[in-house]
């Protein structure tokens, strides 16, 4: 009978009653939870929560019910503003950001911190333009730089004391008004009151009552540290100038002298080695095992250049509060440019040390986390390393090296001339691959935290990491295996895969191992002379493809840009995308330049007037200065372009005239990419080549041009001695003074 009893209760809990979706996620975030963490407590995936608080699924046994028992203590906490006197909820008109509430506690010198929520307007007729998707921030109104709101919460409210240490999110935005009064914008629509007066001050103030900062992306990891984005009119406020001198910004800093700088150093805070830049970092050394760490960003210092982040320089406080925010819950809290933060988000996501198990006296210590990169830099094989290393201090100055000396893993560029055919044709198109260094990091299989090994006369392995000198000359593009069937294609008019320029090898040369292992997949035996290997090897990347993945996703899909479109649909969707929220375009924007950037982070060179060659420089010392690791991914990349070109080939007897990166240009009938590549009534295309579609190492439609357009650009550059790459154009269709030398 108890068994009866029990089935009943799994029953009702089945059906245990949930608030609505965007109900659930204003409880999640008015206490400071993070989707991590109620994802860890419940034992499923963040993506799941997400699911259940955008609307996508609802939660099933056995996670349901104390899911709802959760949400019902979180509610007992934070009453819906909705709700009415009787306790019934009432209809809602829109649905408002939830805003966490002031810090309990203010400084004894300064009026206490104020938290304001932006008023919304009265109802009014719904806009034409698609909305974002509720997994999206919303958007703020625009040119409110200081609103006269009234306040979220008293300051002891209970709200107020359980928001957490974070509970004012990951960033602030500081604008001051003429009166020198300065607010901070948050994400979410939050505004703070920031009463400090002094650039120490302010520090202080963010570690101490701002609550401000993001919560570390691995248990071994560390927590985000709180970033304070500095408007021209808030940086005149604490003593720093609204922009940089020509001398400062060729420095890239303030004078050691400046004024700023001396009070900072006055009250006990010091700098990094970059200095009072764009991106600064204020910081005291650790004591009793708390970090007291500020992150400072200046746009007006060309903080966010305009390559990775648009125009978000020039938007207002909220606007570019709202940017940064999502970029900072999606990717992770800034901490200098796209490409240093996508590097940065390496070590976030894969810390290298971690908490030993208790000793016999009870304490932890920290040691080495296994399948990290460490916690020191390593010297690379000689030919990985880049001219000027300290491995190569013994050449002789001004030597070249050439391919049997240097590992030369480097992205597509490559142009030829068109048949006769293809002159017929009108049109060229241009596809794009979707980050195609991402897709390329995901499964990458790279050495870890051990040097590389040298071995003479290897049998070469596809498992192992590492750079191989062999001579891949003989392999014949117009008798190669795909899917592993023997196929005669057009040789001369594919490019090589195994260089940049796509020029057939000829003789003996570096490559990594996906570059040899893909002349293998196409039927070709391989006999290496010598090698440097990596036995200790590991899927370093995959956690860092997949939060960039998501975010790229999710972002364009709140641009109403979903996977799993049709073709058609596809297209129609990614026509003017950016224009529905160009603020969500600057972040997805950003998201592919981190992909791009943090890849090549991973081989920074030398900067500075004052290197000499033969010395290091600062950046080898890094555990993330792996130039193997980058060549390990733009291999992957390029030998997955090459392999979907085969492909179509085969298929098709379409080849490329132009490869750039991840961009290949076709002539066709038709000015799209439906044009180009086939598909049936059934939605298929040809196995193995390309698709389209948003995720990452799926394509879209890069641009179109008339074929006498192609002819003429050819010609032109062509009389200046100059190879043409249609790919560079084929976007706008404008070449430029510089490529033209005028």
């Amino acid at each position: 009978m108890s068994e009866l009893f029990d089935a009943i209760d799994a029953l009702v809990a089945s059906r245990s009653p949930l608030p609505a979706p965007a109900e659930r996620k204003r409880l999640r975030q008015a206490h400071g939870l993070t989707l991590e963490e109620v994802a860890a407590t419940l034992e499923v995936r963040r993506a799941t929560v997400g699911a259940w608080e955008s609307g996508k699924t609802e939660p099933r046994p056995p996670q349901r019910e104390p899911y709802a028992h959760l949400l019902k203590q979180l509610a007992r906490l934070y009453p819906s503003p909705t709700t009415t006197e009787g306790g019934t909820p009432a209809i809602p008109t829109a649905t408002a950001p939830a805003v966490p509430s002031a810090p309990a506690e203010a400084e004894p010198s300064a009026p206490a911190a104020t938290v304001a929520a932006v008023v919304p307007a009265p109802a009014a007729p719904a806009p034409a333009v698609p909305q974002p998707s509720p997994t999206a921030a919303p958007r703020p109104a625009r040119g409110s730089r200081r609103p006269g709101a009234p306040r979220a919460a008293a300051a002891n409210s209970p709200a107020a004391a359980g928001s957490g240490a974070c509970g004012h999110g990951p960033l602030l935005v500081l604008d001051a008004d003429d009166e020198q009064q300065v607010t901070g914008y948050g994400t979410g629509g939050l505004l703070l009151d920031v009463p400090s007066k002094s650039l120490p001050a302010l520090v202080e103030w963010a570690l101490s009552e701002a609550r401000v900062g993001a919560q570390k992306l691995h248990a071994s990891g560390k927590d985000a540290d709180p970033l304070l984005v500095l408007t021209a009119a808030a940086c005149e406020r604490y003593g720093l100038p609204a922009a940089l001198s020509d001398a400062e910004r060729s420095a890239g800093r303030l004078p050691e002298g400046h004024k700023a700088i001396k009070l900072l150093e006055r009250a006990g805070w010091k700098l990094t080695r970059r200095g009072l830049g764009p991106w600064a970092r204020i910081y005291r050394p650790v004591t009793g095992g708390r970090r007291q760490c500020v992150q400072l960003c200046i746009p007006s210092w060309n903080a966010l250049d305009d390559r990775s982040w648009g125009h978000a320089a020039k938007l207002e406080p909220a606007e570019l509060a709202r940017v940064l925010g999502v970029y900072a819950h999606r990717v992770m809290t800034p901490v200098g440019s796209s490409a240093v933060s996508g590097l940065e988000l390496m070590t976030a996501l894969n810390p290298p040390t971690r908490a030993s198990e208790p000793d016999q006296d009870g304490k932890r210590h920290s040691e080495h986390r296994p399948g990290s990169l460490g916690t020191q830099g390593l010297d690379p094989a000689p030919c990985e390393a880049v001219d000027g290393h300290p491995v190569l201090a013994h050449l002789p100055r001004f030597h070249i090296r050439g391919p049997e000396e240097r590992l030369f893993e480097e992205a597509y560029d490559w142009a030829r001339d068109l048949t006769d055919a293809e002159c017929m044709q009108p049109h060229l198109v241009g596809i794009d691959v979707n980050l195609a260094f991402g897709a390329a990091a995901n499964g990458a299989v790279v050495g870890l935290d051990a040097p590389p090994e040298h071995v003479t006369g290897p049998v070469f392995d596809p498992a192992v990491p590492g750079s191989w000198l062999v001579d891949l000359s003989h392999v014949d593009l117009s008798r190669v295996k795909v899917a592993k069937q023997w196929r005669d294609l057009e040789g001369g008019l594919l490019p090589s895969p195994f260089t940049p320029t796509g020029e057939r090898p000829e003789g003996p040369a570096w490559y990594a191992t996906p570059t040899v292992a893909y002349a293998v997949e196409l039927g070709y035996d391989v006999t290496p002379v010598e090698a440097w290997v990596r036995p200790r090897s590991g899927r370093f990347l995959d956690g860092w493809y997949k939060r960039l993945r998501d975010a790229y996703v999710t972002t364009m899909a709140d641009l109403k840009v979903a996977e799993k479109l049709p073709p058609g649909e596809f297209l129609r969707a990614m026509d003017g995308y950016k224009g529905r929220d160009p603020e969500l375009g600057i972040v997805v924007d950003a998201v592919k330049m981190s992909v791009k950037g943090g890849i090549g982070k991973l081989q920074e060179k030398a900067r500075g007037g004052g290197w000499v060659p033969g010395q290091a420089w600062p950046a080898l010392a890094r555990p993330t200065w792996r130039p193997d690791i980058r060549a390990a991914v733009i291999s992957r990349a390029r030998i997955n372009m090459h392999r979907k070109m085969i492909a179509l080939a085969a298929a098709t007897g379409r080849y490329p005239v132009a490869v750039l990166s991840d961009c290949a240009v076709y002539t066709a009938d038709g000015p799209s990419p439906l044009d180009v590549l086939p598909y049936d009534q059934d939605g298929k295309t040809v196995p193995g080549s390309f698709r389209l579609g948003v995720s990452p190492g799926m394509v879209k439609h890069e641009g179109t041009q008339d074929v006498l357009w192609g002819v003429g650009v050819l010609e032109q550059l062509g009389a200046e001695g100059k190879v043409a790459n249609l790919a560079r154009y084929i976007k706008t269709g404008e070449v430029t003074a510089r490529d033209t030398g005028e």
